[in-house]
């Protein structure tokens, strides 16, 4: 715990009273009880700190992009979190050692996968510009130019839109050219004293803290200072449920992280446990994690799923294993079609590289791997792209997943499942209300509805017939305001390729 406060930062607090904090942009409104800061971008999903990995925070929604910045041989600003290139580029050297030109010639992305290959390293300035009125940054400075990072700030328009993080003469030099325009922050710790009295030495506008120092005590002195406080819960020890509960609540304001979404779900299932429509995750999480793979669905089941998608295909030798595609190409390194190769032949393939060389060597599941990974926190999503309705009964029955799973396939292959086992959850695709009645003679769990042809008159006629309504809000439809308008409507289940704008849509409709 810090010391006692002194006399002099009791006369603080008694001329100050309560400090306005500094006005920072809000990117999401109304805003959250607290703000996610992204260590270098999504970087699960893209290579760190380049382009697409500040991208995919806008469009997740997430408030805040931790970036790192550093110097180039000419005197220019690009992020690169390494002093050196070789880990994140095809480079070689310091980055202090390249001019800018140099530096963008390389190839940024080829390291993390070669879907990214060709992506480059970027420049500040680029940075800036892409984040106004988008998302905030905040800048670790790792090695900069003072002066120019200030004209480069206050030339974007960012000065409310950044928080700059140095050590002391980095940001007293940040203050002084800025004329105190542009915040800074700095590290506190218990040794360092007070809180009051660290926040008016350094004239800070935020403090970062480490997850093992913040009480509530600390966060209301900060507060009471003026200062946004910022939780730094980096790594295994700290970047868990545990460590979020307890910054959160403390009352801190951003919480800098690698897993973004599993925060904010955390954060939101603990105000609101019962939400108004349930989550189907297209592939497991597939947007964090290769498609259709263990890491994808243990991780949908860590971010709360209610029903987990899945593909069955069967292989030559009548294995069934989880797959989308009848090919092997677009998500493996192997070739040709699944049905024509053994279980054997598939499950020695990398079905991981493609997504992140992170996940090399992630092999393509069994469907018995596959539900156990659900560990029955979640429900089976079963689309039947190739496996026999006396296959699927037979696993259904000694899996018990009858009443924990859903089953989609056409009218006629469930009919013919619905034989076999009546107690399947059986969900036909409907594509306009028209095919309803047909539709309801299997007495369908419930319909996957065209998202186009999803009305409030669409969805009652269905709850009507006692059968549920899931849809598939893929590509064009993956909006906030369109989920919304579902919601209210009664849709009872989205299935997403987008799970954090689902949570926001969530987040607005219950803050109504």
């Amino acid at each position: 715990m810090f010391p006692c406060i002194s006399l002099f930062t009791a006369l603080l607090l008694a001329q100050t009273g309560s400090a306005e904090p500094f006005p920072f942009f809000e990117p999401v409104k109304p805003p959250r009880p607290v703000q996610v800061m992204v260590h270098r971008g999504l970087s699960v999903a893209a290579p760190e700190n380049t382009r697409r990995a500040i991208e995919m925070c806008i469009e997740d929604y997430y408030e805040w992009v931790e970036i790192d910045v550093r110097l180039t041989k000419d005197g220019k600003h690009v992020l690169f979190h390494d002093n050196h290139l070789e880990s994140k580029s095809d480079g070689e050297g310091a980055i202090a050692d390249h001019t800018l030109e140099q530096l963008l010639s390389l190839d940024a992305g080829n390291w993390f996968a070669s879907e990214f290959a060709g992506e480059k390293l970027l420049t500040l300035a680029d940075a800036l510009a892409m984040g106004k009125e988008r998302v905030n940054f905040y800048l670790d400075c790792k090695q900069i130019d003072p002066e120019l990072l200030v004209e480069e700030v206050i030339h974007a328009g960012m000065e409310k839109q950044v928080i700059v993080y140095g050590n002391s003469e980095v940001i007293s030099k940040v203050r002084e050219y800025s004329n105190k325009t542009i915040p800074v922050m700095a590290k506190w710790r218990p040794a360092l004293g007070d809180p009051v009295s660290f926040a008016a030495q350094h004239d800070l506008a935020a403090v970062e803290i480490d997850a093992e120092d913040i009480t509530s005590q600390v966060i209301g002195e900060f507060k009471r200072a003026g200062l946004k406080t910022q939780a730094k819960v980096l790594g295994e020890i700290s970047d868990n449920p545990r460590t979020w509960k307890k910054v959160i609540e403390a009352g801190t304001d951003w919480l800098q992280t690698d897993k973004p979404l599993e925060v904010l779900m955390t954060s939101l299932r603990s105000r609101h446990r019962v939400w108004p429509v349930k989550v189907a995750y297209h592939r497991g999480a597939n947007r964090y994690a290769p498609e259709n793979t263990l890491p994808a669905i243990a991780l949908a089941v860590e971010l709360g799923a209610d029903y987990i998608e899945i593909d069955i295909r069967t292989s030559k030798d009548g294995k069934f294993l989880v797959l989308h595609d009848a090919i092997l190409d677009r998500t493996t390194n192997g070739n040709g079609a699944l049905k024509e190769r053994t279980a054997a032949e598939v499950e020695v393939l990398d079905a991981g590289a493609w997504f992140s060389n992170s996940f090399t060597s992630i092999k393509v599941p069994t469907l018995d791997a596959a539900l156990t990974a659900m560990d029955n926190q979640s429900f089976a999503y079963l689309d039947c792209k190739d496996i026999a309705p006396e296959s699927l009964a037979k696993i259904m029955q000694d899996r018990e997943l009858l009443d924990r799973s859903v089953v989609y396939q056409s009218l006629e292959y469930l009919r013919d499942l619905k034989r076999i086992e009546p107690r399947v959850r059986a969900m036909p695709p409907l594509r306009n209300i028209a095919d309803l009645q047909k539709a309801a003679e299997i007495k369908p769990f419930a319909v996957d509805a065209a998202w186009p042809s999803l009305s409030k008159d669409f969805i009652a006629a269905c709850h009507e017939k006692g059968i549920l309504v899931f849809s598939d809000a893929l590509g064009s439809n993956e909006s906030i305001e369109k989920y919304r308008q579902a919601i209210e409507w009664g849709i009872d289940v989205i299935q997403t390729d987008h799970p954090a704008r689902v949570l926001r849509a969530v987040e607005l409709i219950e803050s109504k």
